[in-house]
């Protein structure tokens, strides 16, 4: 695992972290009750990727695979695929039709896991 790699994502999780901690944060912890691990590659899906635990039921992000059992769903992409989907320029849908993103796990929990989730882009 490369920790050197700064990853622009690195700065949306910073953001997520604060987003939790607001009231429309806490609602959504409150609404969707799941934990997602994300996976982020530099260039290439499953080469040197970091992961950070998205975990909805707690209302926090951490760096870091998750060490509770199963997250609900686990995302892949590479780290300019997922700053496109998560400030909104790329459906997630479509990134998954054309293999940006990758899937594992609960296929309904993953449909869950929407653009709400992330700060919205005026405040990035």
């Amino acid at each position: 695992m490369a920790n050197a790699t700064e990853l622009k994502s690195d700065a949306l999780m910073e953001l997520m972290k604060l987003h939790f901690s607001t009231d429309a944060g806490k609602q959504l912890t409150q609404k969707i009750g799941l934990v997602y691990q994300i996976n982020i590659a530099p260039k290439k899906i499953g080469f040197n990727e970091k992961s950070f635990v998205v975990d909805l039921k707690k209302g926090e992000v951490k760096e870091g695979a998750y060490e509770d059992g199963k997250p609900d769903a686990t995302f892949s992409f590479t780290d300019d695929d997922f700053v496109k989907v998560a400030t909104g320029k790329m459906n997630p849908q479509m990134a998954f039709m054309r293999g940006a993103m990758k899937i594992k796990g609960s296929i309904s929990a993953a449909q869950k896991f929407t653009p709400d989730i992330f700060p919205k882009p005026s405040k990035m």
